[in-house]
């Protein structure tokens, strides 16, 4: 998917002739990501390109185009040591596009945002609407609107399934002086449809008998691999909050961050990110951070399915019956990342950043709900962007 010219994209939002449209105020922003697990497990490649532009005093656009690659291995859901692979080549490129058009209208800013991305197995069509309200003298700011996603999901020698997702959100930002921000968000979440994982499976320990010839028998044990089995929905709820303060004597503004999510799966997981902004002289500025993540397993999350009322497991799950998935990312684990963010800006148009960040994740909890230690992931994470204001 090619990106689209800005010059072709202010021209169908606006009939103004190219000359004015060159002059409108507008921003760009390159960023590259590159994350490397440790042991040349899986690495992701990722270019984005953002940009917006403010067509008049009440409309603005602004656009997403990302490119990302991934490959390496990834944990199938088998148990190391046995002969099913635990392990499992992954290699695909993702391209996506977002377009996003607002409008100031009195005290409301209303915004209307489509996207649409693409992989070999997946695609993902969205529509979004939100408003922005401006209360007390712009000191409070009152966010609310709705997010639907429509999904496609390519399974392996099966027919394509889809996915359907509905977010309300809603949130409060409110200055409490000069100095002071806090704010308080709360995502309410639906999914339906095909949840599951079509590249996960589960273990379970089968037994093969043969007569011996003597009139007995021999008993070989197999192990058999199943695909997971999630539930059909989902419901999520998250709350967030946050507050800012900038500390004059340090030229430096702390900012934290705590968001609490809870779904019916029964993952109940707590975030806490903590960041400090220094400033150094006019144009450099130092971000180290540090973040905390912890949630507990999933209700239906197992080892293997050894000793589970079930039969034979079907083939293409569709969600329904005894829910099982191996998947650690449903397991109970933490992760702790931490890193620093530098940013410089050169003068009133150029600005760029790098970021290196830390990120460890351990199992958890009961041994029955943590995936095997080989599983979790450690990982580099390095980011570089340039922007552009004009």
């Amino acid at each position: 998917m090619k990106p689209i010219h800005p010059i072709l994209l202010t021209s169908l939002i606006c009939p103004h002739g190219r000359a004015e449209i060159e002059n409108f105020p507008m921003s760009w922003d390159y960023s590259y990501q590159l994350y490397q697990e440790d042991d040349d497990r899986i690495r992701v490649e990722a270019h984005y390109i953002r940009g917006e532009i403010e067509v008049n005093d009440q409309t603005g656009f602004r656009f997403q185009y990302l490119n990302d690659a991934i490959s390496g291995a990834s944990p199938t859901g088998a148990l190391p040591g046995s002969l099913q692979p635990f392990l499992s080549n992954v290699e695909d490129v993702r391209t996506g596009i977002l377009g996003a058009l607002s409008r100031q209208m009195g005290d409301h800013r209303i915004e209307l945002e489509v996207s649409r991305s693409e992989e070999d197995d997946y695609i993902s069509r969205g529509v979004a609407l939100s408003d922005v309200l401006e209360l007390n003298n712009k000191n409070t700011t009152v966010t609310y609107g709705f997010n639907y996603l429509d999904d496609i999901v390519s399974i392996p020698g099966a027919a394509d399934r889809k996915k359907y997702t509905y977010d309300l959100f809603g949130g409060v930002n409110q200055i409490i002086d000069k100095n002071t921000l806090v704010s308080c968000n709360l995502t309410l979440g639906f999914s339906d449809g095909y949840l599951s994982d079509p590249y996960k499976v589960v273990q379970r320990t089968e037994f093969l008998t043969f007569p011996d010839g003597l009139g007995g028998t021999i008993t070989f044990p197999v192990d058999n691999i199943y695909n997971e089995n999630r539930p059909g929905s989902r419901f999520r709820q998250v709350l967030q909050l946050g507050a800012r303060h900038y500390v004059e004597k340090a030229d430096g503004a702390i900012n934290a961050v705590l968001r609490v999510s809870n779904d019916d799966y029964g993952v109940f997981s707590q975030t806490v990110q903590l960041e400090w902004r220094q400033q150094v002289g006019e144009n450099f500025q130092v971000v180290p951070f540090v973040r905390y993540y912890n949630q507990s397993a999933a209700d239906f999350f197992v080892r293997s399915i050894d000793g589970l009322p079930i039969a034979t497991p079907p083939a293409n799950p569709r969600g329904s019956g005894l829910n099982y998935s191996a998947d650690y990312r449903l397991s109970s684990f933490n992760a702790v990342s931490g890193g620093l963010r530098m940013l410089y800006r050169f003068n009133d148009t150029i600005s760029a950043n790098a970021t290196y960040e830390r990120y460890v994740m351990n199992g958890s909890g009961s041994a029955s709900n943590q995936a095997p230690g080989q599983a979790y992931p450690s990982a580099d994470i390095w980011t570089f962007g340039l922007s552009l204001e004009f």
